[in-house]
């Protein structure tokens, strides 16, 4: 993600930074929370040092409770393993996520809906895509395996659509296979129901979803956007009527770690200019 610099009071911060506090923020103490490569694991361990020291972070590749000194480059990183209380692989990790033990899972999408169903396999059909995308990954799992999933995105409305081409990640309405009738996510899990999707961080604004009716809503809006022109760059109905106001600024605890302890080599996150 390019530098976006932007200024509050006499605090820089980048677009990234805004995203990377407003994902910590969804961690709480004490949690078990899956993580990917990027910024995902910027918050993650960005929370471990902030408000949520005993949180337990599991890194895809099958680190378990990683508490590393220096930024991994990936979840397969050797750095990982610092202060771990047990290196192994991809089978131990998503079987801890099988059992029930994942509180949040980080997700990343291309596409997603009002009901928060995931996309990041193909646009276009399936068999003759227009676009082929990196594909599922361990998006499916996690996302039905832990009892909250927050996905990071980009904010396009072509990104926000009415449906999308493909369901990656079942959100919280999806089609019954095979008659294709919709039926609420926990009808269709049933004993294996856990939880869902329970925010989308935008580069526009951050979303949640009814608890009832499971359609997504704006909470806040990221500084610069009004909640009239976020409804515009999505193609459902988009409800703003419960917009909490602006995504609040990272602080500059939050930027010194971001940037002198966590990625003071901008691997992931840029410094501002």
């Amino acid at each position: 993600m390019a530098a976006d610099t932007r200024q509050s009071g006499e605090l820089k911060y980048g677009l990234a930074d805004l995203l990377t506090c407003a994902a910590a923020r969804e961690v709480q103490d004490n949690e078990i929370v899956f993580a990917g490569t990027g910024l995902p694991m910027v918050a993650i361990m960005l929370a471990q040092k902030t408000h949520a020291p005993n949180l337990k972070l599991i890194f895809e590749a099958g680190t378990l409770d990683g508490r590393p000194t220096e930024l991994p480059t990936s979840v397969g990183d050797a750095r990982c393993e610092v202060g771990a209380s047990r290196s192994s692989g991809l089978h131990d990790a998503f079987s801890i996520a099988q059992r029930g033990y994942v509180d949040l899972g980080f997700l990343g999408g291309a596409e997603v809906d009002e009901y928060g169903n995931v996309n990041t396999t193909a646009i276009g059909d399936y068999l003759e895509p227009q676009l082929r995308l990196t594909g599922s990954g361990g998006n499916p799992d996690i996302n039905s395996f832990a009892a909250r999933t927050v996905f990071i995105m980009v904010h396009e409305k072509r990104r926000f659509t009415r449906q999308v081409s493909y369901i990656t990640s079942p959100g919280w309405r999806v089609k019954k296979w095979p008659e294709g009738t919709p039926v609420a996510r926990r009808e269709l899990y049933g004993a294996a129901y856990r939880g869902g999707p329970s925010a989308v961080i935008s580069t526009a604004g951050v979303f949640r979803f009814d608890d009832e009716s499971g359609r997504m809503y704006l909470d806040t809006c990221h500084p610069g956007y009004t909640p009239e022109q976020i409804a515009d760059m999505c193609q459902f109905d988009l409800d703003i009527t419960r917009v909490g106001g602006e995504t609040p600024l990272p602080t500059a605890e939050e930027l010194h770690l971001i940037h002198r302890v966590l990625d003071p080599d901008a691997i992931f996150i840029p410094h501002p200019q």
